[in-house]
């Protein structure tokens, strides 16, 4: 068992699946992976079963009942990961809009003294490819908008790309997430930057995906909107142990 792994969560994912699983484990230095499925109808998880029959170490699968929600899937992933004890834990999307090749950068950010590793979009400029304007000035304001509403100074405060060491996931406590869909992210970053971690932002391109559909709706947008101001509202009642 190697002492990294990462977590990808899936739903319809089939035309991606065993091409990124493949390109993670290539990786030096290796990376485990950990796919959480929220029973596909596209037949995704039978295709991670037979990448499994191929790597039974390097492999694993949760299946869920349904679409829970990706702040429940990363949460159910990261709960696996501290239970099989790795050190360092990643998380990617499916559909390669995240490079494999760029967790070994932000694994070495992290090994290297940092406690969070951000694969950031923003922190040089815009490095979004192939997303229509009116989505990456979403994206954009968004993170600026987060920034004005909590105080945290990071570029890309809703990146969905980043390796945490246990220690983070530890302090944290995942059970403690209130958000299930994009706002999850922002809300993990803001409670790692009020426990004092060390979190840096590592530039990276984010390429929109070719294959399969993306699982974006008005319903996750609104719930980072006011969630950010709920979060915030909360955080003034609740202390936050420095690590």
């Amino acid at each position: 068992m190697s002492k990294n792994v990462v977590v990808i969560p899936t739903f319809n994912e089939k035309e991606n699946i065993e091409a990124i699983i493949d390109e993670v484990l290539r990786l030096d230095p290796p990376f485990d992976v950990l796919i959480v499925d929220d029973n596909s109808p596209d037949g995704t998880a039978d295709i991670v079963k037979d990448c499994i029959s191929k790597h039974t170490d390097r492999i694993f699968l949760i299946e869920r009942e349904g679409k829970l929600g990706l702040g429940t899937a990363y949460i159910s992933g990261f709960k696996w990961a501290l239970e099989h004890n790795y050190d360092y834990i990643c998380e990617m999307d499916a559909d390669f809009s995240h490079n494999p090749e760029d967790l070994v950068r932000l694994l070495k950010r992290c090994e290297n003294g940092n406690d969070v590793a951000i694969g950031s979009r923003y922190i040089k400029g815009v490095n979004v490819v192939n997303w229509p304007i009116g989505r990456v000035l979403m994206s954009y304001f968004a993170s600026i908008y987060v920034r004005l509403v909590t105080g945290m100074p990071y570029k890309d405060s809703t990146a969905g790309f980043k390796c945490y060491s246990r220690k983070v996931l530890e302090t944290i406590n995942p059970d403690r997430i209130n958000f299930i869909g994009y706002a999850f992210q922002i809300e993990m970053k803001f409670n790692a930057w009020k426990h004092g971690f060390k979190v840096i932002e590592v530039p990276i391109i984010f390429t929109d995906r070719t294959k399969g559909t993306s699982k974006m709706s008005k319903g996750i947008f609104k719930e980072a909107v006011f969630g950010v101001i709920e979060m915030k509202i909360k955080s003034l009642f609740r202390k936050y142990e420095p690590v």
